[in-house]
């Protein structure tokens, strides 16, 4: 063994969650190391190349908003974007890009590279290192040692890695990588508890062997969107995707062939994500349906391969070829890359706190995959949260978290911390109480100024977020102060926009709360100033919402009370009479940080609440 260098956080990782966690930290100032296995495979997408999508979209807003990288790197590398469930209302409108696979990577590398107090190398480790319940460096597989005062794991699905197609079945990472073989041995000698969990990925395909003709296109938006709001692109060259469907006789060649899937022969051992079940779960489990649709969607400008989303497969090669040639526009495909299953360890996330740093061993944080999650959005929303934390850790500073009405990124860590998960866990807007506040277009408003205190947003886009912030406000100010009244004139020009009559004087911001009245229309109408897009979009937003957005503010009001309600980590809940049985368990390995957290662990009911805030109020006394 030698020594090699010293650094105040140590990066093991460089998929989505290892490079923002590495760009963070850096940018707070601390000397960091990014090791990964392959300096190649910086920020790989070895899934589907989309960043975005339902809730995903809105952690990239918000990774953006708070200082990260991936919406700016997703904008760059854009080949296609849409904004998805426009005819729902703005809660859940959220933006989907399909990225260039390899310019994704290479961007993001260059990042990295070009980042001061940031050093990237190829180090495969195989150990961390730790003195009296403290991390102090990693050890490589070429006994190099790295000292350290923090270490980030973010090692996504390499750890103990097995890849399986069909009968075979051989260690690896995804597209072929090596696998991490003995971290996970060295994780369970530091007392941590692991999981083992599987994902998987469909076939790519040559996209000269498609016929496109037996397809439906689906074209990107007209529009140019950008997930960063620092992006200034305006004109987006973009590729369409294809629609297409599976039928009754693909169905039968995957039953068929049941028998030879590893899923339900038993050599898959890993949990798979229920929300991206493999096409022969599909056609198990939802056996009445006559047809699954699957996107074909490009990997990038300069290659062939296409994704066949909707058809991820763990079935044998032949198996796989045969069920493909049955689909409309597919008759004569050839698969470039087959698909498969993947397992790999991950640590139980109930041993984390709401900051993704390690309960029992100071300075070790983990964040991404390792924490059972799957998604890139998620990965990443981690990576900056640990990032950040590892940073303040080593500057003597509190830990930062984000609640549940603040971020999605404050929903994702809380359900992993408090709740764990049994299966790889994925973000959804349905997950989040306060889906309201927490939209897409007002990611800045909620997180910039936090991100700005954390050293992480600069002066350029801070100047921009204070621009857009007091525009809003001035246009609000000015729809809630201009009055008018119900003459004939104005009378004409609400019957002129489909609106009903004035009885009495009225605000123009009362008025922009009818729902067939926008902004545009009433500046065509009255002396207003012209909006940017985004301003006027959240301006509507606000006029229109304002009922529910009250009231979920009145209902994030009325629980930061029991927020602000500490729990003591030292409390042994076996030793609180009255709790069930269930409850003490459930609290002692949790270690909840506070009451709001505690009514969220699943077995602990109002009544274990009950006494754990009368417990609370008789330690308070006694001390």
């Amino acid at each position: 063994m030698f020594s090699v260098s010293s650094y105040d956080v140590i990066v093991i990782g460089a998929g989505h969650a290892g490079c923002e966690a590495g760009l963070a930290a850096a940018r707070m100032g601390c000397r960091t190391l990014v090791a990964t296995l392959n300096l190649d495979n910086i920020a790989l997408m070895p899934c589907n190349p989309s960043v975005g999508g339902p809730a995903k979209g809105h952690l990239v807003r918000e990774i953006d908003a708070l200082g990260g990288e991936m919406g700016l790197n997703a904008d760059y590398t854009c080949i296609q974007m849409r904004m998805l469930n426009t005819a729902k209302g703005p809660a859940v409108h959220a933006l989907r890009a399909q990225s260039d696979k390899k310019l994704y990577q290479d961007r993001m590398k260059q990042v990295l590279e070009n980042q001061s107090n940031l050093s990237v190398k190829q180090v495969l480790v195989t150990k961390i290192l730790a003195e009296n319940g403290q991390v102090c460096g990693v050890q490589g597989e070429n006994g190099d040692i790295y000292h350290c005062r923090c270490v980030i794991l973010a090692s996504g699905t390499y750890l103990r890695a097995k890849i399986i197609l069909g009968d075979l079945a051989y260690p690896g990472g995804p597209n072929g990588q090596r696998s991490a073989d003995h971290l996970t041995d060295s994780l369970r000698d530091l007392g941590i508890e692991l999981m083992r969990f599987k994902t998987g990925t469909p076939a790519r395909v040559d996209c000269h062997s498609l016929d496109f003709s037996k397809m439906s296109i689906q074209p990107g938006d007209e529009q140019t969107r950008n997930f960063s709001f620092m992006s200034d692109i305006a004109v987006r060259e973009q590729i369409p995707c294809w629609l297409t469907y599976t039928n009754q006789t693909t169905h039968q060649i995957i039953r068929d062939n049941l028998h030879r899937a590893p899923l339900y022969s038993g050599k898959i051992e890993g949990t798979g994500p229920r929300y991206c079940p493999s096409i022969e779960d599909k056609v198990v489990r939802f056996a009445e349906k006559e047809a699954h649709q699957l996107f074909i969607e490009p990997e990038g400008r300069s290659t062939s391969e296409m994704y066949v989303q909707g058809m991820s497969t763990s079935l044998p090669l032949d198996v796989q070829l045969a069920f493909l040639r049955t689909i409309p526009g597919m008759e004569k495909v050839e698969i470039m890359r087959p698909g498969y299953a993947i397992e790999y360890d991950c640590i139980d996330p109930t041993q984390l706190t709401p900051s993704l740093e390690c309960k029992f061993l100071r300075g070790f944080f983990s964040a991404g995959q390792m924490n059972g999650t799957s998604g890139y959005e998620e990965a990443a929303a981690q990576g900056l949260i640990a990032g950040i934390n590892a940073a303040l850790t080593v500057q003597g500073k509190p830990a930062f978290t984000l609640s549940r009405a603040e971020a999605y990124i404050g929903v994702l860590i809380d359900d992993l911390v408090t709740k764990g998960t049994p299966e790889p866990y994925r973000i959804m807007t349905s997950r989040a109480e306060y889906r309201l506040l927490l939209r897409q277009d007002n990611a800045d408003m909620r997180l910039t100024e936090k991100g700005r205190k954390l050293a992480l947003v600069n002066e350029l886009r801070y100047e921009r977020f204070c621009k857009k912030r007091d525009a809003l406000s001035e246009v609000v100010l000015m729809l809630r102060n201009t009055t008018i009244s119900p003459t004939p004139e104005n009378q004409q020009i609400l019957l002129s926009m489909g609106s009903s009559e004035l009885r009495s004087g009225s605000t123009l911001y009362d008025l922009l709360r009818r729902t067939e009245i926008s902004y545009e229309a009433l500046r065509a109408s009255f002396t207003l100033p012209e909006l940017a897009e985004e301003v006027r979009e959240q301006v509507e937003i606000l006029a229109k919402y304002e009922g529910y957005i009250r009231k979920q503010q009145e209902q994030v009001e009325r629980l930061a009370k029991l927020e602000a309600k500490q729990l003591p980590l030292d409390i042994d809940y076996q030793i609180i009479a009255g709790l069930a049985l269930e409850a003490r368990q459930k609290l002692n390995k949790i270690k909840p940080a506070s009451v709001g957290q505690a009514t969220r662990i699943s077995g602990v009911s109002p009544a274990d609440i009950s006494i754990l805030l009368v417990y609370l109020e008789q330690r308070r006394r006694g001390e």
